[in-house]
């Protein structure tokens, strides 16, 4: 078996003109099905173990192994507590299922920090797919999931457009749009929205982020590191060059991720939603990788929220929002990686939300006082609403740079001549 794979090619996602032309001639009978409303199960789940495959093929091969051994922990995991769930619900043996569920990923992401090398378990997408599983574990808790079986469950975990970037999908919505196939006038207009995004994703990703990550952001990270210092006019060039590469390259995997989803006839969540015109740090993760900032504030803060208010943990309930904010944004944070600068990053949004959700109380309080005294109410127009935007996109430039890692680099690292 390892002889094989290490003969495969190894194609990762999306990566190649080659890639998107394969991979469409294979979904064809995929497509001819869905114009009549039916499904290839069989087919389906051959094609996205094959694409998996080869993704791990090649000197990759032991990561094929690693998501092998993944996907047998989880299904014992899911399905353990599914069964326990029907008959009883201790909280510490819900608490005990998602520790659980999440150890595999802790392992990947804490070894390197502690003993400087990789874990065997680590492969591409064990992120997105332990979201998924343990998604799963708390909605059974709030018994939103009952009696999920072994094939929808595996056809979930392995769907191969979002398997390695995302977006970040949840099973009830999935397991719908797998069940009910779109008429074929709704199928067309999912084709025209997967040819748009599928188009779109090939500008983002292989012109705006080759322009940004490959040419642009390199020459001005060689610049900053020779002028050296904690900071020079160089790293704002480093922090725009970066922040835009970041959202291209990652835009662009997630729409093509979007558009081979709705040909197989799954209405895969969308990511980003245009995020640098948002008017603060709130309306920027309501934009910004849609997902993972839903997933976690349905399954961490507003759980945590509920708990802390639960047992009275503070009298005040703004004191409460805020601690939470800097809880679940330094979680997201350390989700990234075990390192500073995604710490870092994590608390700085934390911290910002905290700000923004406190200018919101104040204004409000500002403008009652100033409609009680029959004052004009703080401007709100389109000025005001640029300015928002101004402030708001560097501020998430600057958490950019933050998370890029440049500045560990600038500041303990290297500094050439």
């Amino acid at each position: 078996m390892s002889e094989l794979l290490q003969s495969l090619p190894n194609w990762q996602p999306y990566g190649t003109p080659k890639y998107f032309g394969i991979l469409i001639l294979a979904l064809l009978p995929i497509i001819i099905a869905m114009f009549f409303r039916r499904r290839l199960p069989i087919y389906e789940s051959l094609i996205s173990v094959a694409f998996i495959t080869l993704m791990f093929g090649g000197p990759k091969y032991q990561q094929f192994f690693a998501l092998l051994f993944y996907l047998v922990w989880q299904a014992i995991v899911v399905f353990a507590y599914q069964t326990y769930r029907q008959k009883a619900d201790n909280k510490w043996v819900f608490y005990f299922s998602v520790l659980i569920s999440l150890l595999p990923l802790i392992i990947v992401k804490v070894m390197p920090a502690v003993l400087g090398v990789n874990s065997l378990l680590g492969f591409l997408g064990i992120s997105y797919l332990t979201f998924r599983s343990v998604a799963m574990i708390m909605e059974m808790r709030d018994g939103e999931l009952k009696a999920v079986t072994f094939w929808p469950f595996f056809r979930f975990m392995i769907f191969m457009p979002t398997i390695s970037s995302g977006p970040i999908d949840r099973f009830r919505r999935f397991n719908e749009d797998y069940l009910n196939p779109p008429s074929r006038d709704v199928y067309l207009s999912m084709i025209e929205k997967a040819v748009w995004s599928l188009m779109l994703g090939v500008f983002y990703k292989f012109i705006m982020a080759h322009i940004f990550g490959d040419i642009l952001l390199p020459k001005a990270q060689q610049f900053a590191l020779h002028a050296g210092g904690l900071f020079n006019w160089q790293t704002l060039l480093v922090m725009y060059a970066y922040g835009f590469y970041l959202f291209f390259d990652f835009a662009g995997y997630s729409l093509f991720a979007i558009g081979i989803s709705y040909l197989m006839g799954i209405k895969t969540p969308t990511n980003f939603n245009k995020p640098f015109i948002a008017r603060d740090l709130k309306d920027f993760w309501n934009r910004w990788h849609m997902s993972l900032s839903f997933w976690f504030r349905d399954f961490v803060f507003m759980r945590l929220v509920y708990v802390m208010m639960k047992r009275k943990i503070f009298k005040n309930r703004n004191t409460t929002s805020s601690v939470t904010y800097l809880l679940n944004m330094t979680l997201m944070g350390l989700w990234h990686g075990v390192t500073w600068y995604y710490i870092a990053y994590g608390v700085f949004h934390g911290v910002g939300l905290i700000i923004n959700d406190w200018w919101v109380r104040r204004k409000k309080t500002i403008n009652k006082t100033r409609k009680k005294n029959g004052q004009p109410l703080l401007p709100d127009n389109k000025w005001t609403h640029a300015l928002g935007i101004f402030i708001t996109f560097n501020v998430v430039m600057l958490s950019l740079l933050l998370f890029s890692g440049f500045l560990d680099q600038l500041w303990f690292h290297h500094f050439p001549k």
